[in-house]
């Protein structure tokens, strides 16, 4: 199988935050924002494998800043790892404020996905080929992260 560039796979979707998207003080809730990670990330990872990719983990999730009603929410999405069926992809979220033009930070997370075959089962996905010093320096600090869920996975944690 032959090894796919990480450009291959990425992701960048935007949405404009809506009232029902939010509480009635107007922040986005958290859920939306984890269901938007979700999409680029499964989108992502589908696109490495080219087959149905399912969400296994949320590693790591956090809230930086909060995400408004008329925000445009841009998500971005790309694979930092990847086992022999399993993926860890990054996502961004960032905010823009449409009236003053600010960007901000808002959301940061990894998400591991596992490619499925047409029964269900794990299937083996393409190696992923760095494209730059970023791709290298992500996939080492995504492999220390595999091994650390690996671990509590063997301790019979989550």
């Amino acid at each position: 199988m032959e090894p796919k560039p990480i450009s291959a796979s990425r992701v960048v979707l935007s949405r404009v935050m809506q009232p029902l998207d939010a509480n009635v003080q107007g922040n986005v809730h958290g859920g939306v924002v984890l269901r938007l990670m979700d999409e680029a990330g499964g989108v992502a990872a589908a696109r490495h494998c080219r087959a149905r990719a399912v969400t296994a983990a949320i590693d790591s999730f956090s809230f930086l800043s909060p995400v408004l009603v008329g925000h445009l929410v841009t998500v971005k999405a790309s694979l930092n790892w990847v086992g022999r069926s399993s993926m860890e992809v990054g996502v961004k979220v960032e905010a823009e404020d449409l009236r003053t033009g600010q960007v901000t930070h808002t959301s940061s997370g990894y998400l591991v996905y596992v490619c499925l075959d047409d029964q269900g089962g794990p299937k083996e996905v393409p190696r992923l080929l760095p494209e730059s010093d970023e791709d290298r320096r992500r996939m080492v600090e995504a492999e220390a992260r595999q091994r650390a869920r690996l671990a509590r996975k063997a301790k019979g944690g989550a």
